[in-house]
């Protein structure tokens, strides 16, 4: 009995062991089936997040280079003469139109015609405004608007951008000498040492003010564009052929002349008076009474002689 139930033990354990056997490796190909069916999606996956960390490198790049573009350093100014019928009442338009667009009128400037010349503007207005450079274009539009015609139009622009970005890195390499020259000049050991660091750190100093001042200055030009402005009238249009025309040339170049030889007169007039006074007008008055002098010794000598009695 005792063998007998040693015996279905031993089958039961052994049928047990090649249950496990073949199970576990259905479990095993089936967790394998697994891996390989999720790593498509898991390669697609890191696929596409590289996609997108690429994709937001470049759009990064793009940004960089239109912030790179916007904040370039380019000097923009114009010159414009325009007519206009009345300058004196288009200065306060061509004013209100800076200030319309956050700018102002640096200088002011009004002449008369002076000349008989009909070929020349009655009246001239020069300005000179400096506006935004955002709002340049648009300046200049309506001040064009504001005129009868343009007679004469100039825009340039200069980019300093590399000048700007120059003189940036040099004020920090001298900033950073400047803090160096500091510090030595705190471990000073004599008063010799201490005022040649000092006079080092002046010259470094007035170096940094120099290009900060130069780099303030293109800031300044290229935040604000110059537009010179000339407002003048309506030059007239002059017949320079005919017989009148030809008689008034005559008659003016004439009258030049005629000008001309009379201020020559009086100039020299003008220079040979001290002469006159001086030299001539004494040596006259000298000779004047020599010759008088002598005629009277000839009057006496005539007087006795002819009082005396003929012998």
């Amino acid at each position: 009995m005792r063998t007998l139930t040693l015996l279905v033990l031993i089958l039961t354990l052994w049928a047990s062991s090649g249950c496990r056997r073949t199970t576990q490796p259905a479990g095993l190909a089936t967790s394998e089936r697994r891996n390989l069916e999720s790593a498509p999606k898991e390669e697609a996956e890191s696929k596409k997040l590289s996609a997108q960390s690429i994709s937001f490198n470049d759009s990064a790049d793009v940004a960089n280079a239109n912030a790179q573009v916007s904040e370039r350093k380019i000097i923009r100014n114009a010159n414009l003469t325009i007519e206009v019928s009345s300058p004196s009442e288009t200065q306060p338009k061509i004013a209100s139109i800076a200030e319309s667009h956050q700018g102002f009128v640096v200088t002011t400037e009004a002449t008369q015609r002076t000349n008989e010349d009909r070929t020349q503007p009655e009246t001239t207005v020069t300005l000179v405004v400096r506006v935004p450079a955002a709002q340049f274009n648009q300046a200049v539009t309506e001040i064009r608007a504001a005129g009868l015609r343009v007679v004469q139009e100039k825009m340039t622009g200069q980019d300093v951008t590399e000048e700007f970005m120059d003189l940036e890195a040099r004020v920090k390499n001298q900033k950073a000498l400047e803090a160096q020259f500091i510090e030595i000049m705190k471990r000073a050991g004599t008063v010799e040492d201490a005022l040649n660091v000092q006079r080092e750190l002046a010259n470094v100093r007035t170096e940094i003010e120099k290009l900060e001042g130069r780099r303030r200055f293109l800031e300044n030009q290229a935040s604000l564009s110059t537009i010179n402005i000339t407002l003048q009238t309506p030059t007239q249009i002059v017949n320079a052929t005919g017989f009148w025309y030809n008689i008034k040339s005559a008659f003016g170049d004439g009258f030049d002349a005629a000008a001309e030889v009379i201020l020559f007169l009086i100039r020299a007039l003008i220079a040979l008076l001290p002469i006159l006074l001086f030299i001539i007008l004494p040596a006259g008055l000298m000779a004047r009474y020599i010759i008088r002098r002598g005629k009277r010794k000839r009057v006496s000598r005539v007087k006795i002689d002819d009082a005396q009695p003929a012998s």
